[in-house]
């Protein structure tokens, strides 16, 4: 696998469209930081370290939806293998006008756009989320 993350959102994503509660990932540091970033901002209900079925450490994601739909409406993945997407602390995107969000990878861990831009850091911007 050579992206874990796109492979992450991409299951969500596809649980998602087909209505399901629970989600299973395998587990992984960076995708446990992007997954507390989500919990925080409210787009998932939670998540936790479990054992998948292969014995592998694994990451069971709760998903939240509202009314019958999904809080995530759009889940799309910014800086990929192939093309690295970098930017300061001032240029870090807003999703929608702000009622997204923009998960960064910055040298002081894994937030969102906001907290990124509070910190005066910049980063890698890893995905968005509205």
């Amino acid at each position: 696998m050579n992206d874990p993350i796109a492979d992450m959102l991409t299951r969500m994503r596809n649980s998602q469209l087909r209505g399901k509660s629970t989600v299973i990932t395998p587990a992984s540091k960076l995708r446990e930081r992007v997954l507390e970033v989500l919990a925080d901002e409210g787009y998932i209900r939670g998540f936790e370290k479990t054992t998948g079925a292969d014995g592998h450490p694994a990451i069971e994601i709760s998903l939240k939806y509202y009314e019958g739909e999904p809080v995530i409406r759009e889940l799309k993945r910014v800086s990929k293998p192939g093309r690295r997407v970098y930017m300061g602390a001032q240029d870090v995107p807003q999703v929608r006008q702000g009622l997204g969000v923009s998960i960064v990878s910055t040298s002081k861990g894994v937030m969102s756009d906001a907290s990124a831009r509070s910190h005066n850091v910049g980063g890698e911007v890893l995905c968005t989320v509205f």
